[in-house]
């Protein structure tokens, strides 16, 4: 399963990736807006840093104004992939954009006949937002189970890629359901590095080694 951070946060970007954990970034309005500075210059720096696909969103609602936008973003980079929203022009804009060799991440998808008609109209990825389902008492990860049974019976080509994760549980759950693509708020993805055993038994390591080391002073590794 591929792991994408979701945020526009360069020191984010730069920590973990460093650590060869990242496939992709997926970034959006709001989240570009939390960062000081300018966007434009962010997302050169992103596409630069990341070498796998990096979603930047559209502002627009309307058809024409999407595919001007969109062109436009794909100008970053050749990793460029195009996020539009689950609507009507959104899926035309889908389409047009697919067909000009622009990838395309179909975003705000909240059921399986969004993901089933966003798949036919081309997407690449689709982004089923499980953690915003669970907040209103719906079964995020049942979405996921869903387009998994639908996609499996037909060849789109097209990756689900489970957006709103909210804690580390949810990225278990959707590997064991075969999802292609996670992407993860940074806070998500830090608590998955950490277990208090695992810096117990470093301390531990630690302490014997400097026991060690008192009895046998010229002992080194």
């Amino acid at each position: 399963m591929k792991i994408f951070l979701d945020t526009a946060n360069l020191e984010s970007i730069r920590k973990f990736n460093d650590m060869g954990l990242l496939d992709g970034i997926t970034t959006n309005p709001s989240l570009m807006s939390k960062e000081e500075g300018n966007p434009k210059a962010a997302m050169e720096e992103i596409t630069k840093i990341i070498q796998g696909d990096v979603s930047l969103e559209v502002v627009s609602t309307d058809y024409s104004g999407m595919m001007e936008e969109g062109r436009r973003l794909r100008e970053y980079g050749n990793n460029v992939v195009v996020k539009v929203p689950m609507t009507p022009d959104g899926l035309k804009a889908c389409k047009s954009l697919s067909s000009e060799g622009i990838p395309v991440n179909v975003t705000l998808i909240f059921s399986p006949n969004q993901a089933l008609l966003a798949a036919k109209s081309g997407a690449k990825y689709v982004s089923p937002f499980i953690g915003r389902l669970d907040d209103i008492g719906q079964d995020g990860m049942g979405l996921i189970k869903d387009i998994e049974e639908i996609f499996s019976n037909y060849d789109f080509g097209t990756e689900i890629l489970v957006a709103s994760i909210r804690h580390p549980v949810h990225v278990i759950d959707a590997a064991k359901i075969g999802a292609d693509v996670v992407t993860l708020p940074p806070a998500v993805l830090e608590k998955m590095l950490h277990h208090p055993l695992t810096k117990i038994g470093l301390d531990n390591f630690l302490s014997d080694w400097e026991k060690l080391k008192q009895k046998n002073p010229d002992t080194k590794i």
